[in-house]
């Protein structure tokens, strides 16, 4: 079974993937269907991980936007067509190096 760490590193792992090629800008993303897909499913991995987390643990970190980085997961999953990919690339740009360095901090925590 995956506990909360596990899937804590399974988040900081997508968003890896996602900076290995989102530093390619903007632009190539906008451009590059293969690259949109690419940063979606790895921002899925992240919205599934956190759901699974422990109830507790979410709760003891609301510094984390847990509900909403589930719905974007569900948006991504569920509302295909409706993927709106200046969100997506605001979420590349701003939201997940937050949530990188949130995490970081919580897997320094002891456990």
């Amino acid at each position: 079974m995956r506990d909360d760490r596990v899937r804590l590193e399974d988040i900081l792992e997508a968003i890896k993937r996602v900076e290995r090629y989102a530093k390619r800008g903007q632009k190539a993303f906008q451009a590059d269907e293969l690259l949109q897909t690419w940063v979606i499913h790895h921002i899925q991995i992240v919205g599934e991980a956190a759901s699974k987390l422990s109830e507790s643990l979410r709760k003891a970190h609301t510094e984390v936007p847990w509900p909403q980085i589930i719905k974007m997961r569900h948006v991504l999953v569920h509302d295909y067509f409706g993927i709106d990919l200046e969100e997506v690339w605001a979420a590349v740009e701003h939201d997940l190096p937050d949530l990188k360095r949130k995490v970081k901090a919580i897997l320094r925590e002891p456990a």
